[in-house]
C-alpha cells in the first residue's frame, strides 16, 4: 500500500516558519484518496488514513520531529465552513479524530474567501491575507498552547499553513509542526 511510506520533509514556495511534512506526493492513489474522502463522501477510508497518519506522528514525534504525542494537539487546517456543512463535516478534522489524539479544530476561513484552485503562490498568499479566523477567542482543549501540529490534506505553496500560523501565533499558540497528507 502507497500510504505506507514514511513522512517527508516539504519545502513549500510560502515559508510558513515551521517544519512540514507530507505522507505522499499529490498524485496516483494519494490523490485519489483525498478526492474521494474530500468530494465524493467516501468515509469508509477515514479510519484507514487516520491510522496512518497517526503511526506518522508517533514515528516524528520517536525521532524527535515532533514533541512526545501524549502531549499533542491535533488541529486541521482551515476551511470554509459552508464548505464542511456541504460535505457533511470537514474531511481532515474527521482523518485527525481518527488518529486517537487529541483534536481542537482551531481555525476556519472567512466566507469570502475564494477557493485556491489554479492560484500562483502570490495570488494565494493575498486571497488568504486575513482570511484564517479562530474558531474561538479561548479554545478550549487543547492541552498546552506550545503543543499543536496543524493538519492539512493538500500542500501545494504553503500560503494556507503559513496563514494559519501567523494566525494562532498571534492568539499565543504555537504550531509545532505540520503533517500534510499529500504534497504538490
Amino acid at each position: 500500500m502507497v500510504w505506507r511510506t514514511p513522512p517527508f520533509r516539504v519545502d513549500p514556495r510560502i515559508d510558513p516558519r515551521v517544519t512540514v511534512f507530507a505522507l505522499g506526493p499529490w498524485g496516483g492513489v494519494h490523490r485519489s484518496t483525498i478526492l474521494e474522502i474530500k468530494e465524493r463522501g467516501r468515509r469508509d477510508a477515514v479510519p484507514a488514513i487516520g491510522a496512518v497518519l497517526g503511526s506518522a506522528i508517533r514515528f516524528l514525534a520517536a525521532r524527535g520531529e515532533l514533541p512526545d504525542p501524549s502531549f499533542l494537539t491535533l488541529s486541521p487546517a482551515p476551511t470554509r465552513r459552508r464548505m464542511a456543512r456541504l460535505r457533511g463535516g470537514d474531511p481532515v478534522t474527521s482523518v485527525c479524530r481518527a488518529t486517537g489524539f487529541t483534536v481542537v479544530p482551531l481555525v476556519h476561513l472567512r466566507a469570502s474567501t475564494a477557493d485556491s484552485v489554479g492560484l500562483d503562490a502570490a495570488a494565494r498568499r493575498a486571497n488568504l491575507a486575513g482570511a484564517v479566523r479562530l474558531n474561538s477567542p479561548d479554545p478550549r482543549g487543547l492541552r498546552s498552547p506550545e503543543s499543536v501540529v496543524l493538519v492539512d490534506d493538500v500542500v501545494t505553496t504553503g500560503a494556507t499553513v503559513s496563514a494559519t500560523v501567523e494566525c494562532l501565533a498571534a492568539a499565543g499558540i504555537k504550531v509545532m509542526g505540520v503533517v500534510a497528507l499529500t504534497a504538490a
